[in-house]
């Protein structure tokens, strides 16, 4: 118990503000991370090491923060300069009409072109932590983080 204290000391920050990146609410990034913290003590002798400790803990809070958001039946509303923060992808969307737009084609996103632009945009993690996440190469988050930016692109013309 107390080697799992250290793993919570060492990680809730990094746990905390990754979820917060992905929700945007400081109260709801608690609960998520408490609950991470929760399901990976009841699952720490699960953990291969086929990873650091952070990456596998990042990707319990991103399937915890994912099964909130279905349970809520509700989306988040992701603020228009996040999706533009990244290399200024649409400098010309600025009004809410063309956000509310830009959300409604990154729901309709198929996978994992959504999940990887969710995780790079909103989550801010780099491309070989997305890598790691999908067991794939960092190339192939770069890749694929760059089709779902022109299926965006596309589907907004």
């Amino acid at each position: 118990m107390q080697d799992f204290d250290q793993i919570y000391a060492t990680y809730f920050s990094e746990v905390y503000k990754f979820v917060l990146g992905l929700c945007q609410n400081p109260t709801l990034a608690e609960e998520i991370t408490q609950e991470t913290f929760f399901k990976a003590l009841k699952k720490i002798d699960h953990f291969q090491g086929n990873c650091k400790i952070s990456t596998w803990l990042c990707n319990i809070a991103k399937n915890t923060f994912f099964t909130h958001i279905k349970k809520q039946n509700r989306h988040v509303d992701y603020p228009l300069e996040i999706i533009l923060s990244e290399e200024n992808i649409e400098k010309q969307f600025t009004d809410k009409e063309t956000a509310y737009a830009i959300h409604k084609v990154l729901h309709r996103l198929q996978e994992p072109y959504k999940e990887i632009f969710w995780l790079r945009t909103f989550g801010e993690l780099s491309f070989a932590q997305i890598a790691t996440l999908f067991h794939k190469t960092e190339s192939w988050a770069r890749v694929t983080y760059y089709r779902a930016k022109i299926m965006i692109k596309e589907d907004l013309e």
